[in-house]
């Protein structure tokens, strides 16, 4: 009878310690995932401002010079797309990522394309407005930078957590699955290049 219950003592503790190290797991990769998608709405917050931006910017443009239409176009078409990508912070997946990212990656051409054609107008680069949003679309992109850095290190934390023995048990029975990071587009490794020439 002794042993019976020494027996039950041991299989009640067994227990009880699978049952903390689930709670456990659980909680920390729920608190750890809710971290990556507050920090990726970071990321939609600061694309957005450029967005809300950029309406001001080519109306600025628009407004102060006989400008060239088919870059202001390309704009306002790549801003409808970027727009137009969105992304289930909950459920991250690289796809979704490369998606997001091209259609930005298409956004930001274009707006460089519209600020090296804006060279040629002398007086709209000593416009204070313009000068003014041009400002804020540079501070906007690092603040972008920085979202989308604070993005992938708090994917890590999570990643980890449900990667690592015996987490990964866990992980694969409570449905936590990878977060995707934030990668660079393809090639932007290699150095631009900048024309100058207008034709």
């Amino acid at each position: 009878m002794k042993k019976g219950l020494i027996a039950l003592i041991v299989i009640a503790v067994i227990a009880f310690g699978l049952y903390q190290w689930g709670v456990g797991f659980n909680n920390t990769a729920i608190a750890l995932k809710e971290t990556s998608t507050k920090t990726w709405a970071n990321v939609e917050s600061a694309y957005q401002r450029r967005n809300d931006l950029i309406g001001n910017l080519v109306k600025t443009v628009q407004g102060a010079a006989d400008f060239e239409r088919g870059t202001l176009t390309d704009v306002i078409e790549a801003r409808s797309k970027a727009t137009s990508v969105s992304i289930d912070p909950t459920n991250i997946t690289p796809e979704q990522l490369a998606q997001f990212n091209q259609a930005q990656s298409g956004l930001s051409s274009a707006l460089s394309r519209l600020l090296v054609t804006v060279e040629r107008y002398p007086d709209l680069k000593a416009n204070q407005n313009f000068l003014e949003l041009q400002s804020q679309l540079e501070g906007t992109e690092n603040r972008i930078n920085v979202a989308r850095d604070r993005f992938n290190a708090t994917v890590e934390p999570y990643n980890l957590h449900i990667k690592k023995f015996p987490n990964s048990i866990l992980a694969g029975i409570f449905n936590f699955d990878e977060l995707a990071y934030y990668k660079a587009d393809a090639g932007s490794e290699n150095a631009p290049d900048v024309n100058f020439e207008f034709d």
